[in-house]
Parts: structure tokens; C-alpha cells; sequence
């Protein structure tokens, strides 16, 4: 498993994932923009608070998609029932 050593969000992080290269890129860069458009509101908020708004907003974000994903394969196997 490859071992990754990036800077995100200002903080050097390293980890080991079998993800590539390409889906760890695009992973940082959804965390940039998400902690921009939360940190552009104008507001003196700390750090730690921004973060934590990251991240129950892409837990939520999860939990969500992971619901849609249940209730489709619940109806594609209702029609494969059929």
C-alpha cells in the first residue's frame, strides 16, 4: 500500500491508501473548496470550528448518498424479483 505525505488544508499529513494518485488529488481538492466557502463567510471563526463543519458536512454528505445507494438497490432488486 503506497504511502502518501501531502500538505491539505495547511497541515502535512501522511497516510497510506490504496486509493491513486488522482483520487486522493481530487479529494483534497473538494476539502480546499469546501473549508473556502466556509471560511469566506465573513465571520472570525476558529479553525477547529471550521473543520468540524468540514466535517459533519461530508458525513452528512455520506450518509445521505449511502441512503440513496440502499433505497435504489432495494428497488433494482424488487424489479429483479418481479
Amino acid at each position: 500500500m503506497p504511502r502518501y505525505t501531502m500538505p491539505v488544508l495547511g497541515l502535512e499529513i501522511s497516510f497510506k491508501t490504496d486509493a491513486d494518485k488522482e483520487r486522493i488529488d481530487a479529494a483534497k481538492d473538494v476539502l480546499e473548496e469546501r473549508f473556502g466557502a466556509l471560511s469566506r463567510g465573513g465571520t472570525d471563526v476558529s479553525r477547529e470550528k471550521l473543520l468540524t463543519c468540514l466535517a459533519l458536512s461530508l458525513a452528512d454528505d455520506y450518509l445521505e448518498h449511502s441512503r440513496k445507494l440502499e433505497t435504489m438497490e432495494e428497488k433494482i432488486n424488487a424489479l429483479l424479483e418481479k
